[in-house]
C-alpha cells in the first residue's frame, strides 16, 4: 500500500507496524478540510494493507490532534459542511472496520475529533503530558462526531455527560484513573511502549487477535449505528445557530463568548 499521497498524515513502517503521525504541528495537528478528507480515506487504505499487522497513531510536535481547525469553520461553505458530516461518519465507521489492532499514542493535547479518534482505537497509551477532552460545546455545537458514542462506553454515562457538556479537559493520570485510557507512561517512553505492544500484536496469531477485536467492536458498531446519525444531525444543526457564530467570533477576537441560547 502506497501512502505517499497523504499530505497531513506522515505514514512510515517499521516491519509489520504502520506508524501514522498527524502532521500539522504548527496548528497542534488541528484538521482543516484537506486533513479531514485524508482522515476519511485513511482507514479503508489500512484495512486493505496486507503488509500491516498493527498500527500506531500519534501526532507530530506537542499535540496528538486539537480536532477541527476553528479557522476552517469560519471559511466553510454549505457544500463543504455537507461533506464534513459525510466524512465524519465515515471516519468513525471505517475506523471500527479495520481488522488490524490500532494503538493510539497520545503525546499531548487530544481534543474534539482528535480525542474521538484516539479513544476509538483499540488500545490507548498516554504520555504523562497528555490532556484529553471534547470541547465541542465550547464552540456552540453538539459533541456529535463520535464523542457521544465513545465517552459513555469508556467511562459511563454520568461521567461522560459531565465532560461532554462542560468541554473540560482531563489530564493523563485522571484519564487513567477513570478508564479513559489504558495506561500512562513517561513522555520519552510513549513511542517505545506503543511500538513494542504493536509489534507483539502484529507478530501474534492474526486470525485470533483480529477476530477478538472485531467481536468486541461489534458492540461499538451497533452503538455507533444507533447514536451517530442523530448526534451528527444535531451537531450540524448547531452550525447555523447564533451561539456557534458567537463562539467562533469570540475565539477569533480572543475574548469570552456571550451565549444567548439561540
Amino acid at each position: 500500500m502506497d501512502y505517499r499521497h497523504y499530505e497531513y498524515l506522515e505514514v512510515t513502517r517499521e516491519g509489520p507496524v504502520l506508524v501514522v503521525s498527524f502532521n500539522r504541528p504548527e496548528s497542534l495537528n488541528a484538521m482543516n478540510g484537506e486533513f479531514h478528507t485524508e482522515m476519511s480515506r485513511l482507514f479503508p487504505d489500512i484495512a486493505q494493507d496486507r503488509e500491516t499487522g498493527a498500527v500506531v497513531m500519534t501526532g507530530r510536535g506537542k499535540a496528538f490532534s486539537a480536532g477541527g481547525d476553528i479557522k476552517w469553520f469560519t471559511e466553510m461553505t454549505s457544500e463543504q459542511l455537507d461533506r464534513l458530516f459525510a466524512e465524519a461518519r465515515r471516519i468513525i465507521i471505517d475506523l471500527l472496520e479495520v481488522e488490524q489492532p490500532i494503538i493510539s499514542a497520545i503525546n499531548g493535547f487530544a481534543t474534539g475529533l482528535g480525542a474521538t479518534i484516539a479513544l476509538f482505537s483499540d488500545i490507548i497509551i498516554a504520555s504523562e503530558k497528555a490532556r484529553i477532552g471534547d470541547p465541542h460545546v465550547q464552540v456552540g455545537v453538539v459533541a456529535g462526531d463520535g464523542g457521544a458514542v465513545i465517552w459513555p462506553w469508556l467511562i459511563g454515562a454520568a461521567r461522560a455527560k459531565e465532560f461532554l457538556m462542560t468541554g473540560d479537559l482531563v489530564d493523563a493520570r485522571e484519564a487513567e484513573r477513570i478508564g479513559l485510557v489504558n495506561r500512562v507512561v513517561a513522555h520519552d517512553e510513549l513511542m517505545p511502549t506503543a511500538m513494542a505492544l504493536a509489534k507483539r500484536l502484529a507478530e501474534g496469531p492474526a486470525q485470533a487477535i483480529r477476530g477478538t477485536k472485531m467481536s468486541v467492536n461489534q458492540i461499538l458498531r451497533d452503538t455507533a449505528n444507533l447514536v451517530l446519525d442523530t448526534s451528527l444531525a444535531l451537531e450540524k444543526q448547531c452550525f447555523h445557530t447564533e451561539d456557534h457564530r458567537e463562539a467562533i467570533n469570540a475565539f477569533m477576537e480572543k475574548r469570552r463568548p456571550v451565549f444567548t441560547g439561540r
